[in-house]
Order: structure tokens, then sequence, then C-alpha cells
């Protein structure tokens, strides 16, 4: 019986944990500056091809990548299942388009739960493709995208899966599918 308390106390200490980091990284996510109003469609503030995490950070994609880190609220439960099986040795693609609001409101997201689990943001390509779904890079057909945005998993250069377009479950959930299927 004191086994199972003892049990109980360890998962609300580790939901607490979690919690607490979550309000850190919450605090930490830019607000931006920009509005509401700001036209996301126009192809001179597109980010194409390979680009860095920063480059999301800056204006005028600072506003709506911080205001969707603020705000999205991770499952404590299924963040702390993910936590346990991310593995360090994955590798992740992402393709977007700025233009889009799915892959405005979906990307952010994905990456409040990448920096809670403080996972190398370095093994992350991001890729920005036009209103096609095109990428001004030569290997860019291989990715098969038809939309967007979309989180590859790689092991090894091998495909583990994928999310398009927004989770089946959550982003979380899903994750955890992808990486529990292939073990």
């Amino acid at each position: 019986m004191i086994s199972g308390n003892r049990h109980r106390l360890i998962d609300h200490c580790r939901i607490a944990v979690v919690s607490f980091i979550l309000l850190l990284t919450s605090a930490h996510a830019l607000e931006g500056q920009g509005n509401d109003d700001y036209d996301y469609f126009d192809p001179q503030s597109w980010l194409l091809g390979d680009f860095s995490y920063n480059d999301m950070l800056n204006e005028p994609h600072g506003y709506w990548f911080g205001r969707e880190f603020s705000a999205y609220e991770l499952d404590p439960l299924a963040f702390m299942e993910l936590e346990k099986t991310m593995p360090g040795n994955i590798d992740i693609v992402i393709v977007l388009g700025t233009w889009c609001p799915d892959s405005r409101r979906e990307v952010p997201r994905f990456m409040k739960i990448i920096e809670t689990l403080n996972f190398d943001k370095e093994k992350i390509r991001f890729i920005g493709v036009d209103s096609y779904k095109e990428a001004p890079l030569d290997e860019y057909e291989s990715f098969d995208i038809e939309r967007v945005p979309t989180f590859i998993f790689y092991d090894n250069k091998i495909e583990l899966g994928r999310i398009i377009e927004y989770p089946e479950a959550s982003l979380e959930k899903d994750m955890l599918r992808i990486l529990t299927e292939n073990e």
C-alpha cells in the first residue's frame, strides 16, 4: 500500500514539475509586437527553403509564433510519457508555410513541446514553402509534401512517421504514437 501511495506521490510531483517548466517556458516565449491585421500571404514575408529556428522569432513571424507558443498548454500526462520515450538520436524535418494558418498554429505548439523536452533544436530542419507547397531546394521533392505543416521524424535517416497539417489526437500523443510504433 505504501508503495502505491509513493508512486502516486511521485507522479503528482512529476506533474507539478512539468507544470512549473511549462510556466517557465511560457514566460520565455516571445510575445512579438505585430498585430492580427498583418498580411501573411504577402510573398515578401515568406520564409522559403532552409531557415533557422531564430528566423521565426523575428518579425513579422515573432508575433504569431510567440502568441501560439505562449498560449499552448501541454497535456501533462501525455508529456510525461513523451518525456520517457523521446530519444535524443532522432532528427526532425518541419515543412511549413509562414503564410499558412495551420503552420502558424501548429509549429509554435510543436516547438513548445520540443523546448520543454530540452530536445536539441540543432536536430530539427526547417523548410519553408510557397503557397504551391514548393521550396527552392534540390532534394525537396523527395519529402513528398502535400500539406503543411508536415513534421517528419527520422531515425538514422529512416522515416519513422509524420504528423501532417494537424495532429490526429494531440501533438504529444501523435509524437508518442510515432516513436513507440517503431520500437
